[in-house]
């Protein structure tokens, strides 16, 4: 535990990371890995054809896609390592002593891919005529990098679904080739597919004439792209959900729509497959009858598959849960094979930094309360619970334990006797991790929310103080006490 502790209160750290990836995700699926290669296709067709009228919408879907991908999507990228790093170090940290070979290749492919697309894009009306050919290849060179950069990053999410062999054989060949790796691949490289192709439907649309038959000829084009890909998506999907971890599945309901909407999960379910039929039923109007598909229409199938999308992130995030790194790190940063030292020998002597309360926090002690036993609930509170709650905010404790203990008085014994079995009834949590003292003092800090909506300020805002690591050190190195 060697860094201060970032938070968001209000907006909670899951959503800040949530945000950034799924627009990352968005934008690379759909404008990078999928759409790379219906470009030069469509490139590819032109010139087979002679036809200059896919060359230039080939060129301006293009524009499209490098201006969202070189800016948004490259901000981003960079945005989820920035978040994840403030939210949870550990969990970023152990990921790349485990990938750390795989993210080096990662980051050559990626400095290869920025160079390509800027070749391809920038050398378009330039190589002409005989260098053409030349230029296609640069093309289908661009999507082949576009996809592996995926596919290096699929394996690392596979990983902290299901570390696989690696939990006893601890190289990076076995971490690549978790159990999950491939079916979550063949799923997300037909998704791209389908994604790009269901927005350059809605790009052909704003970049041809109504009255233009060759608007047609393209719309029947793409959606025929598109057609191809999507029994590839549900054949992907399926592998992908026969690879996950049976104990993973029974956090399905909760994980698509919260703890407050679980009992829907059939009704949401039905829903998708509603909206997943709409955007297949566009395309196959796009095949048969290009002429019937108005602007309005394709919003229907844009904004569904970008809302799929978005939903399977939030699902994949969260089914993991308690761990962030299966079987190996729960959701807290905080490896399983410690939790054994720190129910012993306490959670606060691993301590490095003490986050100290606020004014608005003081203030709200009850009188007879000892005030070192609020700052080590509320260090315990940073520590275990704060990168996946806020106080008040979006997956507050507060609204959780009204909705707990209706009408009560949030008791050390009643709070605290809950969380020391919540996670069987919870699966979802992970096990308290510090000592009974510990436990009672967290369960005093949160007693605080009750009649006090506080605000609980990350190390950003309130900064920290060091604790004495000479008596962390000597704690953590006493021997344990053997029976008499």
């Amino acid at each position: 535990m060697d860094f201060p502790i970032f938070h968001l209160d209000m907006m909670g750290n899951r959503l800040l990371i949530a945000v950034i990836a799924i627009l990352h995700v968005i934008i690379n699926h759909g404008l990078a890995v999928g759409m790379m290669p219906l470009v030069a296709a469509m490139e590819w067709y032109g010139a087979r054809k002679k036809d200059e009228r896919w060359d230039k919408l080939a060129h301006r879907i293009l524009f499209f896609a490098f201006l969202i991908t070189t800016t948004v999507g490259a901000l981003t990228g960079v945005g989820i390592w920035l978040s994840v790093s403030l939210v949870n170090p550990y969990s970023i940290a152990s990921l790349i002593r485990v990938f750390f070979w795989g993210w080096f290749i990662e980051w050559l492919v990626f400095i290869t891919e920025v160079v390509l697309i800027l070749a391809y894009f920038l050398t378009w009306k330039k190589w002409t005529g005989a260098r053409k050919a030349a230029h296609i290849r640069l093309g289908f060179a661009l999507a082949i990098f576009s996809w592996i950069t995926m596919a290096i990053i699929v394996s690392i999410l596979g990983f902290m679904m299901d570390p696989g062999n690696w939990l006893s054989g601890n190289s990076l060949w076995n971490g690549f080739t978790n159990p999950v790796y491939l079916p979550q691949l063949a799923f997300r490289t037909a998704l791209a597919m389908a994604f790009a192709a269901v927005i350059a439907l809605v790009l052909i649309l704003f970049f041809t004439s109504r009255h233009d038959p060759f608007r047609y000829q393209a719309v029947r084009a793409v959606s025929l792209f598109g057609v191809m890909a999507a029994p590839f998506v549900v054949i992907g999907g399926y592998w992908y959900y026969t690879a996950v971890p049976a104990a993973m599945l029974d956090n399905l309901a909760t994980s698509l729509l919260t703890l407050q909407f679980e009992d829907w999960q059939s009704t949401l379910l039905w829903g998708m497959a509603l909206v997943a039929g709409s955007v297949l039923l566009v395309a196959q109007l796009g095949v048969l009858r290009p002429h019937y598909i108005p602007r309005l229409l394709l919003m229907v199938p844009l904004l569904g598959i970008v809302w799929l999308t978005g939903h399977f992130e939030r699902v994949r995030e969260f089914i993991r849960k308690p761990y962030v790194i299966g079987q190996y790190m729960y959701a807290n940063g905080l490896r399983v094979e410690d939790y054994p030292l720190y129910k012993e020998k306490g959670l606060l002597a691993f301590a490095t930094y003490s986050h100290p309360l606020t004014e608005e926090e003081r203030s709200a002690i009850p009188a007879g309360t000892e005030v070192a036993d609020i700052q080590a609930g509320k260090d315990v509170f940073m520590i275990a619970c704060s990168r996946c709650h806020t106080g008040n905010g979006v997956n507050g404790i507060r609204a959780h334990m009204e909705r707990m203990f209706p009408g009560q008085e949030w008791t050390p014994d009643l709070t605290g006797g809950y969380m020391a079995f919540m996670h069987e009834a919870r699966p979802y949590m992970p096990p308290f991790p510090g000592t009974d003292t510990e436990l009672a003092q967290l369960a005093g800090y949160i007693a605080l929310m009750q009649h006090s909506p506080i605000t609980i300020e990350g190390a950003q805002h309130s900064g920290v103080v060091t604790v004495n690591r000479d008596a962390m050190q000597a704690v953590a190195a006493a021997p344990e006490d053997k029976p008499q």
